[in-house]
């Protein structure tokens, strides 16, 4: 064999013939897809997993643990007069706990998951920009604060977000092969997803979007059209059961301009040096929202997602209130790909800057480079071929032979831009651990009650809700009697159980000396009113019959002694006075 030696610009002299000048140095596309997609999987695997086992799980994820611990018809059952959109969740995570009911099981999935949408969002990046975007795409979303938090929690929120992620990756392949095949696995992914959360349906809104920048043919629309129209008649059965289970959310308020902005601060950066950067590079971004006709851009394709969804569901609101940033947190995929692709323009821009003037195309005397290679960097011709055969149509930052450091050199740097936002949002993530962080603790609460409450004590939970402590962490409540308790959850098909009227209330309580009492803060407080006439009857006896003692409080719920007034020497001042917490 001949040995080979190079030419100018790095030509390798003594190829075979017919074959295309190496690139020297240059990472094979499969490594480099598979950077792009398992690094970011990898770290949003491994930040999901630090500091799991935290401390109790709070009412949320508590309705999880409770729930998904009974029986499938029990499941059934409940799925009839409440969180029906929850149901397909509910089913799979009695699967998982069935291998082990515990708190690090329960929030497994939601890290699995979110591992599983930044791989996504790298592949949606390599494929529609290249794979260093989509390596930085997907390391921006794994160090999101927004995704680490629920990542690790015990909903379906993260579950959701790979599901929609995932059909808008089969979205993309679709529109490209426009293939009936691909459309259906499109239909099928979000069709399940839909079935997770129902809100995810706002997905279809955000891909007729990226359609309409894309400019895409009649065909494409048929196929999509057909699949949408698959997954929202799929979807008809959820939403007429979630429609009559509507007053579960009659807690939510109208969103205002400082939901919108902060919903925005999440996704591109909460904090001021994150977001300085982050936004400008998202705007350089739209300079290529809308390419070649058919084809959809990284800008087409993740401006849709990270502002359709939100905004629809916003709009909706105006009529009645439903928006909650973890219904569409998978819109949160939106924001690095388009972070990723203004840094990919921007670096592109610099590059063809610097590159301009240092390399011309070299013909060997007496020949005449061919009109395709006019205008284009390329390398010495070889002797006795034509420069065709030599050097191949495409790009000139993409066969100039460009070294193994010039290659990697962007992909790196961005990589360590990403690792300075986990630095700079390092204390938000570290905090985001700490079960204090959270709408409240069960655990701590069920301590508390541990440590004050005697066997055969009588106990009540005002509101109902507040029962559910009693059934994610029964230990502190064994032996203890609960004076509202008409029927037990399971059995009744209800979250917290059926409880007597206000008559048989009063029989209960008439001969007891003492009652310890789990409640919510505010409403011992006065600060809202309950409109059950049961809960009703449990302050007007608390009121009348009873004066507060000792207590605990941990997070918004006190744990408090009851006694009644004729065993203990009255107040003068405010006989009849209705209970108020004591100060913390």
């Amino acid at each position: 064999m001949e040995p080979q030696s190079r030419g100018p610009a790095g030509t390798v002299v003594g190829a075979p013939a017919g074959g295309t000048v190496a690139e020297a140095g240059r990472v094979p596309r499969r490594v480099r897809w598979a950077l792009a997609v398992c690094t970011p999987a990898l770290a949003m695997l491994a930040l999901g997993l630090w500091g799991l086992d935290r401390s109790g799980m709070w009412r949320d994820e508590a309705v999880t643990f409770q729930v998904a611990r009974r029986t499938v018809p029990q499941i059934w059952r409940l799925l009839h007069g409440v969180d029906a959109v929850h149901g397909l969740y509910y089913l799979l995570m009695h699967a998982v706990l069935t291998v082990h009911p515990g708190e690090v099981v329960l929030r497994l999935p939601s890290v699995c998951a979110a591992a599983l949408t930044a791989g996504l969002v790298g592949a949606l990046g390599a494929r529609l920009v290249r794979p260093r975007a989509g390596l930085w795409a997907g390391l921006l979303y794994a160090v999101s604060p927004l995704a680490g938090h629920y990542a690790q929690e015990g909903r379906s929120y993260a579950l959701v977000a790979a599901g929609a992620t995932g059909a808008t990756l089969l979205f993309v392949c679709a529109v490209r092969a426009a293939r009936k095949g691909a459309w259906w696995a499109y239909g099928v992914v979000l069709g399940l997803t839909c079935w997770l959360h129902e809100f995810a349906v706002l997905l279809l809104l955000a891909h007729a979007l990226s359609l309409a920048l894309a400019r895409a043919g009649a065909r494409v629309w048929r196929g999509w059209g057909c699949a949408a129209g698959a997954v929202c008649a799929a979807l008809v059965p959820m939403v007429l059961v979630s429609r009559a289970q509507s007053a579960q959310v009659a807690w939510l308020r109208e969103p205002t301009w400082d939901t919108a902005t902060g919903l925005l601060r999440s996704c591109l950066g909460p904090t001021d040096g994150v977001y300085a950067v982050c936004l400008p590079l998202a705007a350089v971004a739209l300079t290529g929202l809308v390419g070649r006709r058919g084809e959809p851009t990284c800008a087409g394709v993740a401006l849709p997602l990270l502002v359709v969804p939100p905004a629809a569901l916003m709009l909706a609101s105006r009529v009645a209130p439903l928006y909650v940033d973890r219904y569409v947190l998978y819109a949160l995929s939106g924001a690095p790909l388009l972070v990723a692709a203004g840094a990919e323009r921007m670096v592109t821009a610099v590059g063809r800057r610097w590159s301009r003037g240092r390399r011309t195309p070299v013909a060997l005397p007496g020949r005449t480079a061919p009109a395709a290679l006019r205008g284009r960097t390329a390398s010495a011709v070889l002797p006795g071929r034509t420069a065709s055969a030599v050097l191949p149509d495409r790009p000139a930052s993409r066969f100039s032979g460009p070294s193994r450091s010039r290659t990697l050199g962007p992909a790196l740097a961005g990589a360590v831009a990403v690792l300075l936002a986990l630095i700079h949002q390092w204390p938000l993530l570290r905090d985001d651990r700490d079960p204090a962080r959270r709408p409240d603790d069960l655990a701590a609460v069920s301590r508390a009650a541990g440590r004050m409450l005697r066997p055969g004590g009588a106990v009540l939970f005002l509101p109902a809700q507040t029962r559910n402590v009693a059934l994610t962490y029964p230990g502190a409540f064994r032996g203890a009697r609960d004076l509202a308790l008409a029927g037990p959850a399971p059995a009744s098909g209800t979250l917290y159980g059926t409880e007597v009227g206000a008559a048989e209330l009063r029989r209960r309580t008439d001969r007891l000396e003492r009652v310890w009492v789990l409640a919510d803060r505010d409403l011992l407080a006065g600060r809202w009113r309950v409109g059950d006439a049961t809960e009703r009857a449990k302050l007007a006896v608390l009121a009348h019959d009873f004066v507060p003692g000792p207590e605990r409080v941990r997070g918004d719920v006190t744990v408090r002694l009851y006694v009644r007034r004729t065993a203990v020497t009255r107040s003068p001042a405010s006989p009849t006075a209705p209970p108020r917490p004591a100060p913390r």
